[in-house]
């Protein structure tokens, strides 16, 4: 039997199928096939389909298809072109280039056509360092980022022509070529130059431009005609004032004058009000517990009247900056992110300096950490913790460790008042202006930053006075005069712990509302100020050399180098805690101001991610007002054979104290068994504070079962046994030991791996790669990056 199937549709498909279907009969044992023209479907189920071709009207609608589909490609094609290269891009560094005569005090010379040699590395350090206290120390100091010397060229034997730029941030300062060249010119035009002494500037040849208007290469060998500027100039924008606060929203945090522009760039009340919503959603989120204020403080930030110059705008302070954006900075766009870069926000060195982060009191009790209220350990900015207790009136000073304070009248009044005697401590010390002080109030005895460079200063009873020279002049002889000024500035900056004099002068003081004191009898064994007039302004100038290392300056002296087990502020001013992402994560020691030890394993496997280096700190969840933090933003690893050792590069240099200062690298020939006490450093696991652990060398079979040894590597184990397994030590923890015959710690080695308790607290043996294999290495690394 055969059955056949014709199907057919009455509308027109490009498709059509027939299809057939056939039994199979035997009829005298023959079999009888039948198929249909298109498609038979038979025992082996075969299909076949035929394709028509399409319809004029077919093809006509995958042509407009075609065509829509081409259009909206052009269409993304132009949003993409027109968004990366046609938006406005938000302005960055901003840099000037510049260019001035020196015709007198110096020449120049073939080897300063070379930018690699010693003299043109030396003479450009020179005169980078004075272009460099000049602009810090004017109304462009928030938004200057330094100034590097580009080239040295003229005639030789005759005058010197300098060409350099300078990095201006416009997030923080709005300005000009103009007004960078009105700073310099007024500078160069006034009788005694506070920054460039001993030397004289034609005020003639001075130049500064814009990058994108001047050539970018300069001849070095040949003499440079210089495009001279008028002396007589209008800057474009006026100096930055105070105006009175007039958002309502930011009406509650007790000040009532703002600036404009802010850290957002917003140049009025109008600019404020257009993004004020997007901030306010902040707060309402609850991202962080403070944000009310940090927005506010950002918005219409507080303002700050000077008389001798322009205002000044006050920031949140930088740990501030850093806590709000871990809460809040992923619900930013991408243009605030990048306006509210904490790396350049303030570091806390005073009242006036920034404005701390509130509640730190209040804080510490919602986290159940009361018992650090009141314990002689800072763990506040603003040393609230402290200087709200029974023992610390109202308007004393901390004595920045323990549980003591003082009155003002006591500082320097010849009786140690403080248990660690930091009150009579720097009494004669170095400033680079009083008038800083005046405006910065005093948080702490201890000096929050080292001036290597000054004013001779005497503090009395919390008077700070400048040092006048002119009663020399008479009662003495020029050569005694000199003699006497060069052995007061070497004891000063050994006093200071400098290693010694660089340079010493005596200059005219341009401040004004200054008192003064002078020698009383020069020639003394031992020096006494009294108060004087100084009518000729004739003041003591000095420069001090390197800082000494592995000094702990805030020690007791009275403690007869007895150290505790918890660490007080001060004891440990080399070792840094390094956070990747907020979290702590290894540790390092300071070597240099731009330069860390550690241990490469901390950065292996590790994608790209934001490092921070704090420094000064003995509790991680606290905020000591002496703590600094820095970006790590590089690595060089050891090429030692079995080294692990790393040198990590800081964005910007950390500035010395009390409580941040670096290590000592060991000398040659100088072997480790001669130490006469090494000490490691681990972090207590339940509170989170630094604690000194006490170590011996051992030989190296107790620490192969713990790791694999090598040539580098020396084992070490604690004196104190199970007994001292109260702390973990993170990779990149170092040792220190003291040497015979000096006060002075030495790095001797850094563990490369986190060495924690074990169940029952014994035989727990370290292993450190060797510093001394390691030494060229690192001061050749950390030299030649001070040269570039």
């Amino acid at each position: 039997m055969t059955i056949s199937m014709d199907h057919k549709s009455h509308r027109k498909n490009s498709w059509d199928s027939k299809m057939s279907v056939s039994t199979v009969s035997s009829i005298r044992g023959t079999r009888n096939f039948r198929r249909s023209p298109s498609s038979i479907l038979s025992s082996d189920s075969d299909i076949r389909f035929t394709r028509k071709k399409l319809s004029a009207q077919t093809r006509c609608g995958c042509i407009i298809i075609a065509i829509f589909l081409l259009f909206l490609l052009l269409a993304a094609v132009s949003v993409y072109v027109g968004y990366t290269y046609l938006m406005p891009e938000y302005p960055g560094e901003q840099i000037y280039k510049g260019t001035f005569r020196v015709i007198e005090g110096d020449s120049f010379l073939p080897e300063l056509a070379d930018p690699s040699s010693d003299k043109f590395k030396a003479v450009s350090r020179d005169y980078m360092e004075r272009l460099n206290l000049l602009f810090r120390r004017s109304y462009v100091k928030h938004g200057y980022l330094g100034t590097d010397v580009l080239a040295l060229d003229g005639t030789e034997g005759k005058d010197l022509i300098v060409h350099f730029d300078l990095r201006i941030d416009p997030s923080y300062v709005h300005i000009k070529a103009d007004d960078l060249y009105g700073i310099l010119a007024n500078e160069v035009s006034v009788t005694e130059s506070l920054f460039f002494q001993n030397i004289t500037i034609d005020p003639n040849s001075l130049d500064m431009k814009p990058a994108d208007a001047l050539p970018q290469v300069y001849a070095t060998t040949l003499p440079t005609i210089i495009t001279t500027l008028a002396v007589t100039q209008t800057p474009a924008d006026a100096p930055r004032t105070c105006t009175p606060l007039q958002l309502r929203y930011c009406s509650k945090l007790g000040y009532n004058v703002t600036t404009y522009p802010n850290v957002l760039e917003h140049k009025s009340i109008r600019d404020v009000r257009e993004h004020v919503i997007t901030f306010r959603e902040l707060v309402d989120a609850e991202c962080y517990r403070h944000a009310y204020e940090f927005v506010c403080q950002i918005l219409q930030p507080p303002c700050e009247e000077h008389e001798e110059y322009s205002a000044e705008m006050i920031l949140p302070c930088r740990s501030f900056c850093r806590e709000f954006m871990s809460g809040c900075g992923s619900r930013l766009n991408e243009k605030f992110k990048n306006l509210i870069d904490c790396g350049r926000f303030p570091e806390f060195y005073g009242e006036g300096t920034c404005v701390t982060k509130p509640g730190c009191v209040e804080e510490l009790q919602s986290r159940a950490l009361s018992p650090r209220i009141c314990d002689g350990v800072l763990d506040c900015q603003d040393l609230s913790d402290e200087t709200s207790c029974s023992y610390c009136p109202k308007n004393h000073l901390h004595c920045g460790v323990g549980r003591a304070c003082i009155q003002q009248s006591q500082r320097c009044d010849g009786k140690e008042d403080c248990p660690d005697g930091s009150d009579e401590r720097a009494c004669l010390n170095l400033h680079p202006s009083t008038k800083d002080l005046s405006n910065m109030s005093a948080v702490s005895l201890h000096r929050t930053s080292y001036h290597p460079e000054g004013y001779v200063t005497v503090n009395e009873k919390g008077v700070i006075e400048k040092l006048c020279t002119e009663n020399l002049n008479r009662s003495l002889s020029r050569n005694r005069t000199e003699q006497v000024l060069r052995t007061l500035s070497s004891s000063l900056c050994k006093m200071l712990n400098y290693q010694d004099v660089q340079e010493h002068n005596v200059v005219k003081d341009h401040e004004s509302d200054v008192s003064y004191v002078k020698m009383r009898d020069p020639l003394a064994q031992e020096l006494n100020f009294v108060k004087s007039k100084c009518a000729s302004k004739q003041v003591l100038k000095v420069t001090c050399d390197e800082l000494e290392c592995g000094i702990q300056n805030a020690e007791n002296s009275k403690s007869n180098n007895v150290l505790p087990k918890m660490a007080s502020h001060g004891d440990w001013p080399w070792h840094v805690a390094l956070f990747k992402e907020d979290v702590h994560i290894c540790d390092g020691v300071l070597l240099s101001p731009n330069w860390i030890g550690t241990t490469a394993s901390c950065f292996q496997g590790q994608p790209k991610a934001e490092w921070i280096a704090r420094f000064g700190a003995v509790r991680l969840m606290s905020t000591a007002p002496w703590e600094q933090e820095r970006r790590i933003i590089g690595m060089v690893k050891s090429p030692v054979e079995g080294s692990t050792i790393a040198l990590v590069r800081l964005d910007q240099p950390v500035s010395y104290n009390d409580f941040t200062r670096p290590v000592c690298l060991p000398e040659e020939n100088v072997p480790l068994s001669s130490a006469i006490q090494c000490n490691t450093l681990g972090w207590a696991r339940n509170r989170e504070h630094l604690q000194r652990v006490q170590v011996q060398v051992v030989a190296m079979e107790k620490c192969e079962n713990v790791s694999i040894s090598n040539v580098n590597s020396f084992c070490t184990e604690t004196i104190h046994g199970q007994n001292d397994c109260n702390e973990e030590e993170f990779a990149g923890s170092c040792m220190v030991c003291r040497l015979p015959n000096t006060r002075k710690w030495t790095l001797v080695g850094i563990t490369n791996w986190r060495i924690a308790c074990t169940k029952n607290g014994t035989e727990r043996p370290r292993m450190y790669d060797k510093i001394s294999s390691n030494v060229d290495w690192i001061r050749e690394t950390i030299s030649s990056s001070n040269n570039t």
